[in-house]
């Protein structure tokens, strides 16, 4: 009998997909080759740009190719999926509605994470959440919505440091492939920062993009949740308890 497997809708940012199968991969601590999980990657990087559709920068629509990958990924047998892009997210209810599978919410997924280490006021001392994502991502809300519904304050950052957070995630990351520590360290201390603008108690990573920095310039001192790592652990999760069931 085949085993259970899942899909992954990648390629919204290779290198960002390349990064998450890796950390799947190193997460499940596999000691032989059939100890990994079942999985099949869509590195669908035909995908228009997400933020440039929802921001109306293009009428280059990402839906149909999205929803082209999770057809495919159902009629395969995929018992569930996952998006990795979160901006791309702006269209999860109308892609759940197209498949019986499952698809994790990534954005969800973060802020139960985040409840759990940084708790709200009164019984705890985090008030303020601070994203860091694309233009598109907070133009879709779908983090201030799971933010203000788990009973936090959601903040974004002014125009300067989003220009700041835009340039690590299309100059660096997607761009040229550099990851600059200093670049990528004075973004988080300024929206930490207790007299800058933002002044967060806590931040969200909400772009795959800078996952990909959080990975390379791990900084377990700051309270930072990184959505992507946390999607991580919710599909080694999943996919373990279906291998066992």
């Amino acid at each position: 009998m085949r085993r259970p497997f899942f899909a992954v809708l990648g390629g919204m940012g290779s290198l960002a997909t390349e990064s998450y199968v890796r950390l799947v991969n190193e997460g499940t601590h596999a000691r032989n080759d059939q100890e990994y999980l079942d999985y099949v990657v869509f590195n669908d990087a035909s995908v228009p740009d997400r933020t440039a559709f929802i921001t109306g920068q293009s009428d280059d629509d990402p839906f149909p190719v999205i929803a082209d990958d999770i057809a495919k990924a159902t009629a395969m047998g995929a018992s569930f999926i996952v998006l990795t892009c979160n901006t791309a997210h702006y269209f999860y209810d109308h892609f759940q509605a197209l498949t019986p599978v499952p698809i994790l919410h990534m954005p969800r997924g973060a802020v139960r994470r985040l409840s759990t280490l940084y708790p709200h006021a009164p019984s705890g001392t985090c008030g303020r959440v601070g994203f860091l994502g694309t233009m598109g991502s907070r133009a879709a809300g779908v983090y201030r919505q799971a933010v203000e519904e788990a009973g936090y304050e959601f903040v974004e950052p002014d125009d300067a440091l989003q220009d700041r957070i835009t340039s690590l995630i299309y100059d660096d990351v997607k761009g040229t492939g550099g990851l600059n520590l200093e670049r990528y360290e004075s973004v988080l201390r300024d929206m930490l920062d207790p007299s800058g603008p933002v002044r967060a108690d806590a931040l969200i990573l909400g772009c795959t993009e800078l996952s990909v920095l959080n990975e390379a310039f791990p900084m377990p001192q700051l309270p930072l949740v990184d959505a992507q790592a946390v999607l991580v652990d919710d599909t080694i999760a999943r996919a373990k308890a279906l291998r066992a069931s």
